[in-house]
C-alpha cells in the first residue's frame, strides 16, 4: 500500500517520534534481578548516559541494550530500505554507547552492557553470572575507587 504522505513529510513525522523506554527488555531484567534475589539496583538514575539500572554500592552501571539499536554484533541487521540513513543512525548509536562508557568509567563507575538476546530462555543462568562478576569485583578489589575506575564488567 502507498503511503498517504510525502517521503519529505513522512520523514518529518518519524523524526518527532520519541522512544520511551525499553520496557520489555527492563521488566525481563527486573525479573532476572527479583528471582535471583539480586538486591541493591535502582532504575533510571540520574547519571551521564541514562543507565538502565544502577548499583550505587558497587558503582555499577548497567545498560540493557538491543539487539537492532545498539548493534548487537550477533544479531544486528539493518532495513533493506533507506540503508544510508540506517548505516549513520546505528553508527551514531555505537559511538554514544562508546562515549558515555568511557565518561562513567572515569568516574570510577564499572558498566555492563546486557544485550536483548541474553533473556533468551536457558540463558538465564549465564546472565545471573555475568552480573554477580560485576558486583564481586569491589569485593575482591577491596573497596578501592581508584581500582574500581580501571576494572571493566565483561
Amino acid at each position: 500500500m502507498a503511503d498517504v504522505f510525502s517521503r519529505e513529510k513522512r520523514s518529518e513525522i518519524m523524526s518527532r517520534v520519541r522512544g520511551r523506554d525499553n520496557k520489555a527488555t527492563e521488566f525481563a531484567m527486573v525479573a532476572v534481578l527479583r528471582h535471583n534475589r539480586i538486591t541493591g539496583w535502582r532504575r533510571h538514575p540520574r547519571l551521564f548516559g541514562k543507565p538502565d539500572f544502577i548499583f550505587s554500592k558497587q558503582r555499577v552501571a548497567v545498560f540493557v541494550d538491543g539487539c537492532f539499536w545498539h548493534g548487537c554484533p550477533k544479531h544486528s541487521s539493518r532495513p533493506a530500505t533507506n540503508q544510508a540513513f540506517w548505516k549513520q543512525k546505528l553508527a551514531r548509536n555505537k559511538n554514544r554507547d562508546k562515549v558515555v562508557a568511557r565518561t562513567l568509567k572515569r568516574e570510577g563507575w564499572r558498566v555492563l552492557r546486557i544485550w536483548q538476546h541474553e533473556f533468551a530462555k536457558g540463558r538465564e543462568q549465564a546472565l545471573v553470572q555475568r552480573i554477580q562478576r560485576a558486583l564481586e569485583v569491589d569485593d575482591r578489589l577491596g573497596g578501592s575507587s581508584r581500582n574500581r575506575a580501571t576494572q571493566t564488567a565483561s
